[in-house]
């Protein structure tokens, strides 16, 4: 017998005795005192200084599981954003290890870049020291969070460790030919004082990092090829099916792989004897009016020196929108058609030549075809233009007799026949009357080839990747500039190329290494002779776009990696992130992830070297902002009157402040720490309600106010063993046994036979179906708000069984509690674990982590009874339950059975049953009248 908090417990079970070890509501520690207690616990036992006592004894042949998150930029504090990440994949990962699988869960920090330097510029101070020390304060973080990473793996970008080998593989590309350096136009952000690539500059012209409008200058920079792999990346967009689609298609519209042709215009300018446009409606070449040129046009640049109005024009436009109308007609420079509707080469020359900044000089040959008639944005700008000229229709319905409106840009008409043909001004169509845009299209290109003016043509919208940066905290470009070998590439046995130390540095005054002698002053690798570093570092991105390779061999001194040991766990089977990077990161991830298993580094030949599996795309976490009605200002929370929650106001005034979600922003005074959210309410009941509040790819709107209802539902959970306790200290007699199952998971041993009462049996049944709902909400859906209310939902259940007056043996109610606490441990560690060591106490067991289980055994079961519902001409009149066998029984035992029930018996008395009727759920008789 034992006492504990003055009550006695000894539960018989046949011979045995179960004693259990109780803790009154009162006692029980606070989150922060059990996260802590936890915490070290787990971190003794952990040889990697991790969060998970025994993840270390998974075995090298079992499955494999690589959960990644975007490694952040180690700016010193986490926000709820980063919360909400990290607990998503945290889950994940540790449900995987309670499958049994070898999970790979790793972290690493995003540490070059802009902001790290600018943060030296502002506080005098070194970047690298800046960073570590941000570096520590996040993994404190981290830790608060019950994250649970791999921190034996951990890396930083901006070690010397890593950027060695960053390096390499610049060098790798050097040497198959994919980076160089060219003169180009680029573009200059005025406040970084640094080149960016396109995809860092959004649809308004403005720096994706500093906000500030991006100017165009040329200079001389390094690139990466990537547009050698646009097919590729292109193409193997179909193989990943487990990415979003938006990101997809954001990924496609970027490469803009478009099929076509080339069409060579001649002209009668002798300097420059033709122009050549690439186009996808070669089908529209009859309708053309004019052709529009890029303002970076080899022509343009030829007519610049002696156009006066000309330069005028360009100094106008150049800051104009994207979608900017304005034009200059090139004065004495018309083209021709290439050929004419009988497929001969023609020499009209009557379509004139515009200069428009709506051209782009990157895309094509920087020239297009004006079709006013098929295009809205040639119709827009030839209406400006030549508002009274008549447009040139040459496609348009099946159906002739339709009316359409111009432009008709539909892809599934015809060209027209001659008659519509004259009321539009072309007088004849030629072989291509009739032809669908497809056959017409493919006739015309043909025959421009036979004459030698044009052919089939595949473009991309995507350009080189521009990796230069002209400043400090980056990745030093490994090359030298020798006045006699011109540019050479720094030997491996001289990687990595250092960054020096900043002591006399000027931030803030250009690019610090060009001023730097002891680094910028080198001997030529080639021929000995004094030469120069290059001084530019490369784009952070670079970084990023192969740091997955290095977390499965991150103490390699050898190579960038081992292709056996990556071969192996490639590819990342699930990757979280922000879809802000759907075309930044995701897109030179898979390029160099390409690049290197064309080189043999790793061998991806069975998913196409395509690194991520499975991407998700987690929605922002939004805060809760005031606001003043009378100037739209936005109020700190000293200033608001939250008394009455739905009505807040503005203490000064009195009046209802207005309130919304937005994104958390200091500006907005919205931002919650996750650091005094965890001290508040307990890692636990966070994680939990993160979870709790929104699908994992929704925007989330945090709303503190219903965190109760989280931590109610987890003391319920711990309360759970004390009302266990109660039930089993109650029960005399449990009743029959008489339902048995075969080859069932009872307090984690596989019973061949196990016997259950009714009431056992439903419980057991209920609890395989939450366990297989929990299961499939995180394999397959990652819907894992479901998972906490699947939960909550499986807790109800066994506090339903509890409260009953049913009977349960000890080993049924103790094994669906002990399956509610595996389940939910990926979720909620602390409270799973600190459970668990009462069950151990309560078994009289040796205590062992919970994390160091199995997720159960799933079994589905159909439930052994089912409803019948009794009619009595024709009328419903009772129902109840019985076995699923009860309508094999004779028609006399199941009318001895049902006059059991409701008011049956008195509604058959003394009457004739003429008919029953039994079918499966209904049983019905038929009386004499």
């Amino acid at each position: 017998m034992l006492c504990l908090n003055g009550r006695h417990f000894g539960l018989r079970s046949g011979s045995k005795y179960l004693l259990i070890h109780t803790r009154s509501q009162s006692s029980q520690p606070s989150p922060k005192d059990l996260e802590k207690k936890w915490t070290k616990i787990w971190r003794d036992l952990s040889p990697t200084n991790s969060l998970h006592p025994t993840k270390h004894l998974s075995e090298e042949n079992s499955p494999k599981y690589y959960g990644l998150t975007m490694f952040p930029y180690p700016s010193g504090l986490l926000h709820l954003g980063h919360l909400r990440v990290y607990t998503i994949s945290d889950v994940v990962a540790r449900y995987k290890r309670l499958k049994g699988f070898n999970v790979i869960h790793p972290m690493g920090w995003d540490a070059f870049g802009l902001p790290a330097e600018n943060a030296a510029v502002e506080r005098g101070i070194d970047p690298a020291v800046w960073t570590d020390t941000n570096i520590e304060k996040m993994k404190e973080q981290m830790g608060l969070m019950l994250a649970d990473f791999d921190w034996d793996r951990e890396l930083s970008t901006c070690s010397p460790d890593y950027y060695k080998w960053t390096q390499k593989i610049f060098l790798l590309l050097h040497e198959h030919g994919l980076a160089y350096r060219k003169n180009a136009e680029i573009n200059w952000d005025p406040v970084d004082k640094t080149v960016l690539a396109n995809e860092q500059v959004d649809a308004e012209g403005r720096s994706w990092r500093s906000g500030a409008i991006v100017e165009k200058k040329n200079l001389e920079q390094w690139f990466i090829g990537i547009t050698k792999y646009a097919h590729d990346l292109n193409k193997d967009l179909k193989l990943l099916n487990e990415w979003p689609d938006k990101v997809k298609t954001m990924q496609k519209n970027w490469i803009g792989e478009s099929t076509g042709a080339e069409i060579i215009f001649p002209t009668t300018n002798q300097n420059i004897p033709e122009l050549t446009v690439f186009t996808s409606r070669p089908d529209t070449l009859f309708s053309v009016q004019f052709l529009a040129i890029s303002v970076s046009h080899p022509l343009v640049t030829e007519y610049i020196t002696k156009d006066a109005h000309l330069r005028e024009f360009l100094d106008k436009v150049k800051d104009a929108e994207s979608d900017s109308k304005e034009g200059y007609l090139l004065p004495g420079v018309q083209v021709s058609i290439p050929m004419d509707q009988k497929n001969n080469k023609s020499s009209k020359y009557n379509v004139p030549v515009y200069v428009a900044p709506y051209v782009l000089g990157t895309y094509g040959h920087g020239a297009v075809m004006g079709c006013p008639g098929h295009d809205e944005r040639d119709y827009d700008f030839w209406t400006k233009h030549n508002p009274t000229k008549p447009i040139i229709q040459v496609v348009g319905s099946k159906d002739v007799n339709d009316i359409v409106d111009l432009p008709f840009t539909k892809k599934d008409g015809i060209l027209y026949n001659r008659s519509v043909l004259k009321a539009t001004g072309v007088e004849d169509i030629g072989e291509y009357e009739g032809k669908t845009v497809k056959q017409a299209g493919s006739s015309i290109v043909h025959n421009l080839q036979s004459i030698g003016l044009g052919g089939k043509s595949t473009q991309y919208k995507i350009r080189d990747w521009l990796i230069s940066r002209q400043r400090y905290w980056g990745a030093p470009i490994p090359m030298i500039h020798c006045h006699d070998c011109g540019i050479v590439p720094v030997p491996d046995k001289d990687l990595p190329v250092l960054l020096p130390s900043t002591e006399g540095f000027e931030f803030g005054k250009g690019n610090p290494l060009e001023k730097a002698e002891s680094f910028l002053n080198v001997e030529c690798p080639s021929c000995g002779e004094h030469a120069k570093r290059d001084t530019d570092t490369m784009d952070t991105f670079m970084d990023s776009s192969w740091y997955f390779f290095r977390y499965l061999d991150s103490k390699n001194d050898n190579v960038p990696f081992d292709s056996k040991v990556v071969s192996k766990s490639m590819p990342v089977d699930m990757y979280i992130g922000g879809v802000e990077h759907a075309i930044l990161h995701l897109l030179y991830t898979r390029f160099i992830s390409k690049f290197l298993g064309d080189i043999g580094l790793w061998n991806g030949e069975q998913v196409n070297n395509e690194p991520i599996k499975k991407l998700v795309t987690q929605g922002m976490v939004q805060g809760k902002t005031y606001k003043d009605p009378d100037n739209d200002r936005f109020l700190k929370p000293e200033e608001i009157d939250l008394s009455d929650s739905k009505n807040p106001r503005v203490k000064a005034t009195g009046k209802i402040a207005n309130s919304s979600y937005e994104k958390m922003s200091k500006s907005k005074y919205n931002g919650v720490d996750p650091g005094e959210c965890i001290s508040k309410y307990g890692a636990d009941t966070v994680r939990a309600h993160m979870l709790f509040q929104a699908p994992v790819s929704d925007i989330l709107n945090w709303n503190e106010e219903q965190i109760v209802g989280v931590d109610r539902w987890l003391k319920k959970v711990t309360n759970l063993q004390s009302q266990i306790a109660d039930k089993l200290s109650a029960t005399v007699n449990v009743g029959n046994k008489e339902i048995e199952l075969h080859n069932v998971e009872v307090q984690g041993q596989v019973k061949e036979s196990y016997s259950f009462t009714k009431a056992e049996f439903e419980l057991f049944k209920d609890v395989q179906s939450h366990l297989k709902d929990i299961s499939e909400a995180i394999e397959i859906d990652l819907s894992l708000n479901t998972v906490i209310s699947d939960l909550m939902k499986f807790t109800n259940r066994i506090i339903a069984a509890v409260k009953s007056e049913d009977a349960y043996s000890q080993d049924i109610l103790i094994d669906a509690y002990k399956k509610l606490l595996i389940s939910m441990s990926p979720v909620t560690p602390c409270t799973s674990e600190e459970c668990w060591e009462l069950l151990s106490k309560l078994e009289n067991k040796e205590w062992s982590s919970i994390l160091n289980e199995k997720f159960p055994n799933i079994k589905t079961i159909e439930s052994q009874f089912a409803v019948y519902n009794i009619f009595i001409n024709g009328r419903a009149r009772a129902s109840f339950e019985q076995s699923k066998d009860f309508i094999s029984l004779s028609e006399s035992d199941i009318l001895k059975e049902i006059k059991n029930y409701g008011n049956i018996k008195e509604l058959i008395k003394n009457k004739e049953i003429k008919r029953i009727i039994i079918k499966p759920g209904m049983i019905s008789l038929v009386l004499a009248k």
